[in-house]
């Protein structure tokens, strides 16, 4: 019988000796699928057999950056930069055998920034260690993709992060599914769908041993976001790119790698002479989408000094986490004024989203210490 790696190897050359076109579209899902199963099933053989000896990375600061490059374009130097860590670095491949972690001091945030070991063709099938390194990948906030004129081929990169369940700048697909223990598969949809119809969509999931239940989509959807809904593992991760060693480039491979690299507008920096590095870190300031929150104390006055710094997108839960324990283990509700309030002082609970300038006041329950 075919290994794994067999059956994924002659499946995806299927794909690439069948043409694309509306007839043919459904049965490529199903062979795309399949191999998604396949690698899922590649994983939880690896993590049986102890998978392998993995980084451990201890996340702190307001906010995580891992950068993923292949060897030797200068990812120890720009941490050092950028951070000041040490991180032994050399004009030679495969220097760095371990994570660095640095941290990034910006725009009131103190940024974590992952320095680990280049990626090489194959890393999400193992080779040069690169599962770890993209488990590591998997955890981070944000991915900055670092490249030079020796080393430009950034679709490279992408694939092989696509190929370890990592999104990049993508959102997670609207797609519910509701299995069910008998009944067959129902497909339903809020909008029209072009570009999968219902006996593929069934397929797909029939991949994934899912034979009962409904599969509702609230986007046109395509046969790739049915299979990472129905995957499960994938994450959504935003990115940036930057050029390093820029100095020595010239307008027009400057102008060759925009093409390549579209839609990311890459930033060209040298780490080495710290040009550009500015432009870099407010770069990452925007990705990162920080927001700040005042504190007020009950009957007081907002701490306007010292915001609490969150991600964009945070929940008043997300608020308590930083906060003293006792806070969150008593808590009532919260006021808050700003823009997420729809009127000053509203009274919200813990999945309230904020955003950047709030002022909040926690209330705990009746009979102990209310603080913010």
């Amino acid at each position: 019988m075919a290994s794994i790696e067999e059956q994924i190897a002659s499946l995806e050359e299927e794909i690439r000796r069948t043409p694309y076109n509306k007839a043919t579209s459904g049965h490529i899902g199903r062979l795309r699928a399949r191999i998604a199963f396949l690698r899922l099933e590649r994983e939880k053989r690896s993590r049986g057999k102890g998978g392998g000896v993995g980084y451990a990375v201890r996340k702190s600061g307001h906010a995580t950056v891992a950068l993923v490059g292949y060897p030797s374009v200068g990812k120890s130097t720009l941490l050092t930069r950028l951070t000041g860590a040490n991180s032994q670095s050399a004009a030679y491949d495969f220097t760095t055998v371990s994570i660095i972690p640095g941290m990034l001091e910006a725009a009131g945030a103190s940024i974590q920034v992952l320095d680990m070991p280049g990626l090489v063709p194959g890393a999400s099938r193992g080779r040069g260690r690169g599962r770890e390194v993209l488990s590591v990948v998997r955890s981070a906030d944000l991915i900055l993709f670092l490249i030079d004129k020796d080393h430009p081929n950034f679709r490279g990169l992408l694939e092989e992060l696509e190929d370890a369940g990592i999104r990049v700048n993508a959102r997670r697909p609207r797609i519910v599914i509701t299995p069910a223990l008998r009944g067959g598969l129902t497909v339903t949809s809020t909008v029209r769908l072009t570009r999968l119809d219902e006996e593929a969509a069934v397929d797909i999931a029939r991949e994934f041993g899912v034979h009962n239940g409904t599969i509702v989509f609230r986007e046109d959807g395509t046969p790739e976001h049915l299979i990472d809904v129905l995957a499960g593992n994938r994450v959504y991760l935003p990115a940036i790119l930057a050029v390093n060693k820029s100095d020595l480039i010239g307008p027009t491979d400057r102008s060759r790698i925009r093409d390549q690299v579209k839609p990311f507008e890459p930033i060209f920096i040298a780490a080495e002479t710290g040009q550009n590095l500015d432009e870099l870190v407010l770069a990452i300031v925007r990705a990162l989408a920080f927001i700040r929150i005042y504190l007020r104390p009950p009957g007081g006055e907002a701490d306007r000094v010292e915001p609490l710094i969150l991600r964009g997108g945070s929940r008043v839960q997300d608020l308590l986490a930083r906060l003293p324990p006792e806070l969150g283990a008593n808590f009532k509700a919260a006021l808050v004024w700003g823009r997420s309030a729809r009127f000053p002082g509203q009274t919200v609970g813990r999945e309230h989203v904020l955003a950047d300038e709030d002022v909040v006041t926690v209330v705990v329950q009746r009979g102990r210490a209310a603080a913010s």
